[in-house]
């Protein structure tokens, strides 16, 4: 048996979720400060407003982006509207831990996904490793106890973690199914504004709403500034870089199970930063996580 992955590869799809986690527990620390929606917002503007130096030419009347629109404007909704709009929604009801590790239902839906809608069938180490993340996650869900795995009750932040996990297993299948010319694939500042410039639209038309149906106040601050430096810059503008080329290396269901290390570091920095001690059952489900990594890397 031998690995499928390079060290460089491993190295880019462990740093989008270092990244992520950070985004998490900085999400559970500034929750009273604004509303999750429209910190989405507020983030991708601020990461649009990174890029925009580096990628402008991508945006000009002429380039190629805008004969591929229906593309992007799927990425950008999934991507960019969607996913981190439901994790920051998840936060105000869950834990930065609970998050991420419900979030290690992605490589179950990554092959779901990919066996009925793409063509690409699991293979048996997949599949295996698979079911033993996906026993992780139910280990979550039902806090260690076998009495609440039998009258289980989803908090409505786990609801929306699982409709993210769907958003992001849908937006990383569309990252290898490409149509665009290469002046904008091989570009990693051009193909992620190119998403943004779709996804700020959706992401400006969901915080419009969020704030239709209810009254809402942003407590601006050092502390917020600063937890929007990081998310802009890390979480957003980095992550997506380091994740974009891990899936296109890896492929999408073996770059799916690194997402699976998110809880790992979500546990190291909510312990450090806000003080919520792990369980005994979460470090069982994080070494079940794992093992899916570590059998789903493997091929004959």
């Amino acid at each position: 048996m031998s690995q499928k992955l390079s060290p460089g590869t491993v190295a880019f799809l462990a740093a989008a979720p270092l990244l992520w986690a950070g985004n998490a527990v900085t999400g559970k620390l500034v929750h009273g400060l604004i509303p999750p929606i429209t910190l989405n917002f507020i983030r991708w503007v601020l990461a649009f407003l990174i890029l925009l130096p580096l990628a402008w030419r991508t945006l000009r009347p002429d380039s190629p982006l805008w004969s591929h629109w229906k593309r992007y404007a799927m990425l950008g909704l999934l991507g960019i509207g969607c996913y981190n709009a439901l994790q920051y929604m998840a936060l105000q009801t869950s834990s930065p831990l609970n998050v991420t590790l419900v979030g290690g239902g992605t490589p179950v839906c990554m092959l779901i996904l990919g066996t009925l809608f793409f063509g690409v069938p699991a293979r048996r180490e997949q599949i295996v490793g698979a079911v033993l993340s996906v026993l992780g996650v139910v280990l979550v869900l039902c806090r260690g106890s076998l009495d609440q795995l039998l009258s289980l009750r989803l908090v409505i932040g786990d609801v929306y973690m699982v409709l993210a996990v769907i958003s992001w297993s849908l937006y990383s299948w569309l990252l290898v199914r490409t149509s665009e010319p290469a002046s904008i694939r091989s570009d990693w500042s051009a193909f992620l504004i190119a998403q943004m410039i779709f996804g700020l639209g959706w992401s400006g038309a969901f915080a419009a709403a969020e704030w239709s149906v209810g009254t809402h106040d942003i407590v601006w601050g050092w502390p917020l500034a600063a937890a929007l430096a990081f998310i802009c810059i890390g979480p957003a503008v980095l992550a997506y870089r380091f994740w974009g080329v891990g899936v296109q290396r890896a492929g999408p269901v073996m770059a799916g199970f690194f997402i699976n290390l998110t809880p790992l570091f979500a546990a190291v920095l909510s312990l450090a930063l806000l003080g919520e001690a792990p369980h005994l059952y979460h470090a069982v489900a994080f070494v079940l996580i794992v093992a899916g990594i570590v059998v789903s890397s493997r091929r004959k």
